[in-house]
């Protein structure tokens, strides 16, 4: 029989579609045909397979071969589809096995000389191939994350010969068992940091409820610093949610065990363009909200960023999806991202410094601040200044509380949430807001007055409720009270 089927995975978004891959020998004039929407590097996949057939001592066949990558409006893009399309050769031409085909989903770019290059989005596949009940052969490099799927047989090989040693019975691949390595992440430590109690609370407040934050202050104050130590008090993740983070990283290629229940810090530079910050593309992939999921997106000189850039965060910052529509493909991402955000007060950085070395004109002043739109700063939960320090704190020996004691502080009002709307407070929709963030009645009157007297949005107000029953996690107590509405409250510095 002249005709081999076998199966792999191509990439749609998060989703890995099935792709059946058929090769068919006819007589002829000798050529290689390759059909089913496949892009440029996909295509070139002839000119690979056919000297990495001939380098591993098995024979190409002289003959009209014909490769359909189904289904035919699906695009194919990569070259993970070396490997299948190699075997369906060998099995067409006799010279491999084929009963045993259609227990397996194969992936892989092939050297010339046979060898099993690495591969994109491995954990997506391998996911989708064991929901089928197959088992998934893929490149030795890629196995550690695509074990990583509860269930899944996982067959790592290194080269073509491997695969076609297992399919013939003479040498089986043995299934894959990641080695995850338990060691604690080395993160920097909250205790490097000099002073700025005010700052290091909102970022334990914004750490127990996954709230964003923006620090404003003059060049040289600890922003970086303090950004930079938030993943390090942020709770553990949970296996899903190491699961989805993993798998998106997995898209481009980025995934790194290491890595596994981390959280990340993503600070892409201010010359980063909108399809950089939220993905893009031809055949659409995750940008760096979506590579922060579930870990931290910083934005350094925020004012810096392009607008346009800046303004593509408002939906996922509420959402915490991002959908990128083109004409002919769509993919959805999620996006549920930590954003922290730094800026200087003005221009120069120096306004309000005590050195008075900003000359600043007023208008200046509000043109620089004018870069971030009112809309987007009204989404982000807290923001506060982060001053000069004093001499003496400056130079006294010793430095603050250390990242442990924060997180476990942390860790205890995020389990609050957990067990009470089994989410964090950040996520919270209105009507939950309405359930369970109600303060008291001297809450209550200190709330209105502060809407009155900032003219807060809708949106400030729902973010002032999520923030106080945040800090009344962080104080164990079920009963949102003044002092928790007040605190909150004075992290809204761009309203007052």
């Amino acid at each position: 029989m002249a005709l081999a089927v076998l199966y792999s995975r191509a990439l749609d978004g998060m989703d890995a579609p099935l792709v059946t891959v058929e090769v068919h020998l006819a007589n002829g004039l000798p050529s290689f045909t390759l059909v089913g929407l496949a892009e440029a590097e996909v295509k070139e996949a002839r000119d690979r397979v056919r000297a990495a057939l001939q380098n591993a001592r098995f024979e190409f066949p002289a003959r009209r071969i014909t490769v359909n990558l189904a289904p035919a409006d699906l695009p194919k893009e990569s070259g993970r589809f070396d490997l299948p399309i190699a075997l369906g050769i060998l099995a067409a031409s006799g010279q491999l096995p084929m009963q045993h085909l259609k227990d397996y989903e194969f992936a892989g770019e092939l050297a010339l000389t046979g060898e099993l290059r690495p591969i994109r989005g491995a954990l997506a596949m391998t996911f989708k191939a064991s929901k089928d009940g197959r088992a998934f052969i893929l490149p030795r490099d890629n196995a550690d994350e695509a074990a990583l799927v509860q269930d899944a047989q996982v067959l790592p090989a290194a080269t073509l010969l491997e695969v076609c040693a297992h399919l013939s019975g003479q040498e089986r691949l043995t299934r894959h068992i990641p080695e995850i390595r338990t060691s604690a992440a080395a993160y920097p430590d909250f205790s490097e940091v000099k002073g700025q109690a005010h700052a290091k609370r909102a970022l334990e407040v914004a750490a127990a409820g996954s709230h964003s934050i923006l620090l404003s202050g003059p060049p040289g104050t600890g922003k970086s610093m303090l950004a930079s130590r938030l993943p390090g008090i942020l709770p553990e993740m949970s296996e899903a949610e190491a699961l989805e983070a993993a798998a998106i990283q997995s898209l481009n290629g980025g995934f790194r065990l290491d890595n596994w229940r981390r959280r990340i810090l993503r600070a892409p530079h201010h010359s980063a363009s909108s399809v950089a910050l939220v993905g893009g593309g031809g055949n659409p992939r995750p940008g760096e909200i979506s590579l922060a999921h579930h870990s931290v997106l910083f934005l350094d000189e925020l004012p810096e960023f392009d607008r346009k850039a800046l303004e593509t965060l408002r939906e996922p910052l509420e959402s915490g999806r991002i959908t990128i529509s083109r004409a002919a493909r769509q993919a959805d991402f999620p996006a549920q991202f930590q954003l922290v955000a730094a800026m200087n007060p003005c221009p120069c950085g120096y306004l309000g410094h005590p050195n008075g070395k900003c000359h600043c004109t007023p208008d200046q002043v509000s043109r620089y601040r004018g870069r971030i739109s009112g809309p987007l700063l009204d989404r982000i939960d807290i923001q506060i200044e982060v001053p000069a320090l004093p001499e003496h704190e400056l130079t006294q020996k010793g430095g603050g509380e250390p990242s442990a004691a924060i997180r476990a502080r942390v860790g205890a009002a995020y389990e609050r949430q957990l067990a009470r709307q089994g989410k964090a407070n950040a996520r919270l929709a209105t009507r939950e807001i309405d359930a369970l963030c109600q303060p008291d009645a001297a809450g209550m009157a200190l709330l209105k007055q502060a809407i009155s007297r900032l003219n807060l949005s809708a949106r400030a107000y729902h973010r002032i409720l999520k923030m106080a029953r945040t800090i009344a996690d962080l104080a164990g107590t079920d009963e949102i009270v003044s002092s928790h509405i007040a605190e909150a409250v004075q992290y809204r510095r761009f309203d007052r």
